[in-house]
């Protein structure tokens, strides 16, 4: 099985941010007493079937739970939150008034791992959307200052590096993080409008404490209560932000999760879409509220700012999260990062650069600073100008947990293909583009150049009886844009 630890109850905890192991026996432990969280990947010995557990509309009237540290006699059993979840507030045990529905428990099953990669269960047990009007809603890629420099939201003058990045890549959307309203060489109005000035949107950042955190990161006490989250989600939508990112929810107990739903209603009222992190995993909520545009429950990118240890876990926890993590829904690992933070990556600049299409995220947003991005070749600039976060279709066509993945996305009559390598040993990759049918298209590939941080490009026509014969470096990846030519 390919699990991850529940993480137990701290200040930044729990967030669905742990490593998952790769591949061990399945009755396997958990290391912690907090036990194993959703979604949880299991296969034969033989790898001839394979199952993904875990849950689906979950609303306010139960908790989120997962499974026990141990089995007894082969079965893990559901468990509920810890007492110290969400700084003790709330009541670990859910409970209602009859008549009373649960969640989903899902269970998908395929012959293949990518029958499980294709799925979409878990929305489509969840309730339809109760938005009305969708016509605000806008999925797109945000330029985002913080990981780069975490005291640049506080500085209106730098934050307007990241606008004119936005502007100059075409993306939707900049991100403005934590501490926003300590901001010195201008206000938020005032990069407001000069965002406008350059026809970019900004998203804003926001504490959802709150008594269930003690996070102190600003601005917080105004998502809690519901009289001034509505006041100031109203407030926003006046301004012209289009969205918001929630954070620190650091429980799954019922009185969060119904937080969650009360956010989202007011939210939709208000035409204002949401990114929550430092949150619960994805329970089919995108579908029911589809102004909800991505969730973290993941260790991403960040963790170079932090975390040594992620170094060497990131090239395998990327080619594990494809077929777990994301599977469940909307992922905000906010990727793409060429340049090295504080702790540097092994993974080549072109596994980087496949990680939007590999990764699917309604929001997608860009990791990394203004000049790696805008010293880039060409080839690799016009890619991320171009990448949508919106897919059609989605074909797993090779790969293994842990080890390989590549997956084809196909946006309007464009395909799109990435590839990643989790291994530290080079790996040749044969690619059949059946999935084109007998029109002609126009393919750019992207591949590890000479060096890892390098890339090689070419251009070639191909039809669906062709194939492509890659090469990926140690920890490497490629990318493809197919065009139709006729």
């Amino acid at each position: 099985m390919w699990v991850h630890p529940y993480d137990k109850a701290t200040k930044y905890t729990p967030a669905y941010e742990t490593y998952y192991v790769n591949g061990v026996a399945a009755d396997t432990p958990s290391p912690n007493e907090a036990g194993w969280a959703f979604p949880l990947l299991f296969c034969t010995a033989d790898r001839s079937r394979w199952a993904l557990l875990t849950e689906a509309s979950l609303d306010g009237s139960y908790c989120g739970t997962r499974l026990t540290q141990k089995t007894v006699d082969g079965v893990y059993r559901i468990r509920f939150p810890d007492e110290g979840e969400g700084d003790g507030t709330g009541a670990a045990e859910p409970s209602w008034t009859l008549p009373w529905t649960t969640p989903w428990r899902v269970v998908i099953l395929g012959d293949s791992v990518g029958d499980i990669v294709e799925s979409t269960l878990v929305t489509d047990v969840s309730p339809a959307s109760v938005v009305k009007d969708t016509s605000w809603i806008k999925p797109g890629r945000a330029s985002w200052s913080w990981l780069f420099d975490h005291d640049s939201p506080q500085d209106c003058t730098k934050l307007n590096a990241w606008v004119d990045l936005a502007a100059a890549l075409g993306w939707e959307y900049s991100l403005v993080d934590a501490n926003w309203d300590r901001m010195k060489n201008g206000t938020i109005h005032d990069l407001l409008a000069y965002a406008q000035s350059k026809g970019v949107s900004l998203l804003l950042w926001y504490n959802s404490g709150g008594p269930h955190n003690h996070v102190s990161e600003k601005p917080r006490g105004l998502m809690d209560h519901p009289e001034i989250r509505r006041e100031e989600l109203k407030n926003l939508s006046k301004w012209g932000v289009k969205g918001v990112k929630v954070d620190f929810f650091q429980s799954d107990k019922q009185n969060i999760i119904q937080l969650y739903h009360d956010i989202l209603r007011d939210a939709a009222e208000a035409r204002i879409m949401v990114n929550f992190h430092g949150c619960t995993l994805p329970r089919g909520w995108s579908r029911t509220y589809p102004h909800l545009m991505t969730m973290e429950a993941v260790r991403g990118e960040e963790c170079y700012s932090f975390d040594k240890r992620f170094t060497a876990e990131a090239p395998a926890h990327n080619v594990i999260i494809p077929f777990t993590r994301n599977v469940v829904g909307p992922m905000d690992y906010t990727p793409v990062m060429f340049a090295d933070n504080v702790y540097p990556h092994l993974t080549t600049y072109t596994h980087e650069l496949a990680l939007p299409v590999v990764f699917e995220s309604g929001w997608l947003h860009f990791a990394g600073g203004v000049k790696e991005y805008l010293d880039l070749p060409e080839a690799p600039k016009a890619f991320l100008r171009q990448v949508p976060v919106v897919w059609d279709e989605t074909r797993f066509l090779a790969g293994e947990p842990g080890r390989f993945i590549v997956l084809a996305r196909r946006h309007g009559s464009h395909w799109y293909l990435g590839a990643l390598n989790g291994e530290n040993a080079g790996r040749d990759v044969d690619v059949e583009l059946a999935f084109l049918g007998p029109k002609r298209s126009t393919v750019t590939l992207i591949t590890d150049g000479k060096t890892p941080r390098s890339f090689a490009t070419e251009t070639q026509a191909v039809t669906g009886q062709d194939h492509l014969e890659v090469r990926l470096l140690p920890y490497g990846g490629f990318v493809a844009v197919l065009t139709p030519t006729r």
